[in-house]
């Protein structure tokens, strides 16, 4: 399986190092094109097996999937750029890009003066979390046209770089706001715990591997017990008239879980 993956920035050069990492597709068989040169050979310093080229059209070329991850505002001129080299009964067309609709993609990938009332492209919208550059990316996927197939490939592939579930197109924004918007929110908490334990007293490099590794066991808590739901966690630890009610009451007397869900409201 070859991959093509258009744009080596922050995301798609996170997705070609974790794919890298991964089990189920080779760095030599992954080709990398960006407009300037320098990202693509700091892709090459971490893995030469990587293929690079600046050519768009050159990178499309033998690839199974094809991967845009490019801004939104960049995406006509790019699938304008590749859609007349492209095979759309044979290829998988994967975009990355946040708020980028099935029905603009499919504008844009419409070609002049080629019947495909046959042969609509098969089109997926992928919306993972920078955590992919070490497989531990929560990623929403959601398909256009695709086989049953297609999606668990799809679904193979991005859970070997964390853990992927397949949505309709109608949830993706607030999928985005829980998971791609929801690594900062997480590490803005981090940040402002690093900071209330600098006040108490420790030091800001071991208040965050506290933290970190606080909110870690609080996460792998809830997954090794799915049945569970956070407020039975919380309930273990909040003893009768003890710190941590006070500290929880302290919390939501200053709109903790109203910031939470405003938040959110607010990313879509």
């Amino acid at each position: 399986m070859k991959i093509a993956i258009i744009g080596a920035g922050n995301m798609g050069g996170a997705i070609a190092r974790g794919l890298a990492q991964g089990t189920q597709v080779k760095a030599s068989d992954i080709c990398c094109s960006n407009p300037s040169r320098g990202k693509l050979d700091a892709l090459v310093r971490e893995n030469n097996g990587f293929c690079i080229t600046q050519s768009n059209t050159e990178a499309v070329q033998g690839a199974d999937i094809v991967m845009l991850a490019v801004k939104p505002w960049l995406m006509e001129g790019v699938i304008n750029e590749i859609k007349y080299g492209l095979d759309y009964a044979r290829q998988t067309i994967v975009s990355i890009a946040g708020g980028m609709t099935f029905e603009q993609l499919n504008r844009f990938l419409q070609r002049d003066g080629i019947d495909e009332t046959a042969v609509r492209p098969s089109v997926f919208r992928v919306i993972p979390n920078t955590a992919i550059a070490i497989r531990k990316s929560m990623t929403m996927i959601a398909s256009c046209n695709a086989s049953p197939e297609q999606e668990q490939l799809l679904l193979s592939l991005f859970n070997d770089l964390g853990s992927a579930i397949l949505i309709d197109e109608s949830r993706m924004t607030a999928g985005t706001a829980l998971a791609s918007c929801g690594i900062a929110f997480a590490l803005r908490y981090i940040r402002a715990a690093m900071e209330g334990g600098v006040e108490l007293g420790f030091y800001p490099d071991q208040a965050k591997e506290v933290i970190a590794r606080t909110v870690e066991g609080a996460a792998a808590l809830l997954l090794a017990h799915p049945e569970s739901h956070p407020e039975a966690e919380i309930d273990k630890v909040t003893t009768p008239g003890g710190i941590t009610i006070k500290g929880l009451n302290e919390m939501e007397a200053c709109g903790f879980t109203t910031a939470v869900i405003n938040g959110l409201k607010a990313s879509k």
